[in-house]
């Protein structure tokens, strides 16, 4: 239950400062949110503040865990040969022992809807089974619970995205937020919460009727809009009609304006006969010019042909050294990456290496924290064992002296005793 959400429920006291949306209109003022109500909504900020609830939280820890493991054993059953290896072969026999269980509880199971006439014996048979199976399965959840780091090795691998035990044990997960929450909700927070929800609903309930008002307005807007587009609908009809009529008034005219255009036609044609025939005497007199310039430009053209015959030649010749040159580059290419295909190769089997190595440094690193935990808890408890020996010393050196003062006291005051008589 995310009822702490910092984007659903602010942190702080929250005030109206937005404008009305419609003129004339204003909207319900928000109900103030106290820090001490969003702490109350907040678990991650609630802690066990007793015994009893630690006890309980400890318990649901322990039920999480185990469905988890529980969770990732049928993943593993049925690929048993490509775990084999992390498993172990004490493991891989109690899996190998439940799949057998499993199996033949299935049969029976289904074997028992077929015949009643051994009801009894499968009866008996199936509590049996079911007894071997609870205790093939908690030697299971004993052998990974032993062994901690494999489980972890196996979560990644073994885990089923979206099966039924996956969506169990999140729900297990939910269920244990929540029932820390209660166990830690005193029925202070409880009615200031209930205060605090009935609050927002009844902001919500404002905030509805204003969205209803704001939606009649908007109606009436539409339906005004819609009265207007009718009136322009009639404007626009109108102009239709007089674009038609001058239409009409537009062939007319063009009809006149072609009679008029084929009468200046005829003037302008015979203009521009007159004005060829002039244009024709020119033509001739630069035909004749052109002859000449041609016969003078022949030699000219003859002296370029001849540079560019020198040009491309040399061309030719440039161009022949930048393919050997280039031919040069790409044998000292081919060789360049040659040996850095080479180098490449050797880069990555020295990766695997380093990764082989990091793997075993990660191990060597977990084992010898293993031993120094070990090495502490033995030393812990021969200092414990020294200060027990040495208060046990104390008493008996201290029991000892008494022993030995106690008849001198006794015969000093028997002696005090007989003076007196005398």
């Amino acid at each position: 239950m995310a009822t702490g959400d910092p984007d659903v429920f602010p942190s702080q006291d929250v005030k109206q400062s937005t404008k009305p949306l419609v003129k004339g209109m204003a909207l319900p003022r928000k109900a103030k949110i106290t820090f001490d109500a969003m702490k109350m909504l907040d678990p991650r900020r609630l802690k066990p503040d007793s015994m009893e609830t630690v006890r309980i939280m400890n318990v649901l820890d322990e039920t999480a865990a185990k469905l988890e493991m529980s969770s990732l054993i049928p993943r593993l059953i049925d690929s048993l040969d490509s775990f084999a290896d992390m498993l172990g072969p004490e493991i891989t026999k109690n899996l190998l022992e439940l799949q057998e269980l499993s199996m033949e509880m299935e049969h029976l199971l289904a074997s028992s809807g077929e015949e009643t006439t051994r009801a009894e014996e499968q009866r008996g048979r199936l509590c049996f089974l079911e007894q071997s199976l609870k205790c093939a399965m908690r030697n299971v959840l004993r052998c990974f619970l032993a062994n901690p780091s494999l489980l972890q090795a196996l979560k990644p691998k073994a885990r089923g995205a979206g099966s039924p035990a996956e969506v169990f044990v999140r729900a297990f997960g939910t269920f244990r937020d929540f029932m820390l929450e209660r166990l830690l909700t005193s029925p202070v927070e409880e009615e200031g919460k209930n205060q605090f929800v009935a609050d927002i609903s009844l902001q919500i309930k404002k905030h509805t009727e204003a969205i209803t008002a704001l939606q009649a307005k908007l109606a009436a807007a539409i339906q005004t809009r819609e009265d207007e587009i009718s009136k322009k609908d009639s404007v626009i009809k109108d102009l239709k009609t007089r674009i038609e009529d001058l239409t009409k008034d537009s062939k007319i005219s063009m009809q006149r304006i072609k009679e008029e255009g084929a009468n200046q036609q005829k003037v302008e044609l015979q203009a521009s006969q007159s004005r060829c025939a002039g244009l024709q005497q020119d033509i001739e007199q630069l035909q004749r010019q052109l002859t000449t310039l041609v016969v003078k430009h022949r030699a000219s053209e003859l002296v370029l042909r001849k540079r560019k015959c020198r040009l491309e030649v040399e061309i030719w010749n440039w161009v022949q050294k930048y393919d050997t040159d280039m031919a040069e580059k790409q044998a000292e290419y081919e060789e360049v990456d040659a040996a850095y295909a080479e180098e490449k190769a050797q880069l990555s089997l020295l990766t695997e290496k380093h990764a082989l190595l990091l793997q075993e440094y990660t191990q060597i690193q977990e084992e010898r924290k293993m031993l120094q935990e070990q090495e502490e808890e033995a030393l812990n408890e021969l200092n414990t064992k020294n200060r027990a020996a040495a208060r046990i010393q104390a008493l008996w050196k201290g029991y000892l002296v008494r022993r030995l003062y106690r008849p001198k006291k006794k015969k000093g005051k028997g002696r005090k005793s007989k003076k007196g008589k005398k």
